[in-house]
């Protein structure tokens, strides 16, 4: 078992990678990861279940296509609770800064499919579809939100930088 650094979305947070081996000497790497209460629980009501590691579980299994069969859930000695799921740390990024207009616009519709899709398990596919309708208001509505935090995303980090320069936010050189 080993201790695993995490990205900065569980800094904090405890997770481990565990090594089983079968009697072929065949390799299975184990995810533990450290599930805390959600960070929307305090605005929302109480969540159903009594396991922060059952929460995430039963979160992932609404919304993937197709299930980790080791995924699940456990506490540990001192109390702490966890998830669990088989380690496949290859996550690809595309390189999206290099896509012409066509390979965008298609890599944009497939990343909307699936959205759509993970949203529908979560949801009454039926009910979402009425409300919506058959008018381009919820698309419009959409293509606005996202147009308006690109915008603000580009102002915030021309905060950041700006903060850096005049020394209202400390920045080593090695991490410039």
């Amino acid at each position: 078992m080993a201790l695993k650094v995490v990205g900065v979305g569980s800094v904090g947070t405890r997770c481990y990678v565990v090594l089983l081996m079968n009697e072929k000497q065949e390799p299975l790497f184990i995810q533990v990861k450290e599930a805390r209460q959600s960070v929307l629980e305090p605005y929302t009501a109480k969540c159903k279940y009594d396991h922060n590691g059952r929460r995430v579980v039963e979160g992932q299994r609404l919304i993937q296509a197709a299930s980790d069969i080791f995924l699940g859930w456990s506490t540990g000695p001192e109390g702490r609770q966890f998830y669990l799921r088989q380690l496949r740390d290859k996550k690809l990024s595309p390189d999206v800064e290099h896509f012409d207009k066509d390979v965008l616009n298609g890599y944009g519709h497939l990343c909307g499919r699936v959205l759509a899709r993970a949203h529908a398990k979560a949801g009454h596919p039926k009910v979402i579809s009425a409300y919506m309708g058959k008018s381009p208001v919820f698309e419009a509505s959409i293509c606005d939100f996202s147009l308006a935090y690109a915008d603000q995303t580009e102002k915030d980090y021309k905060d950041f930088i700006k903060a850096i320069k005049v020394g209202k936010l400390p920045c080593s050189e090695e991490s410039n």
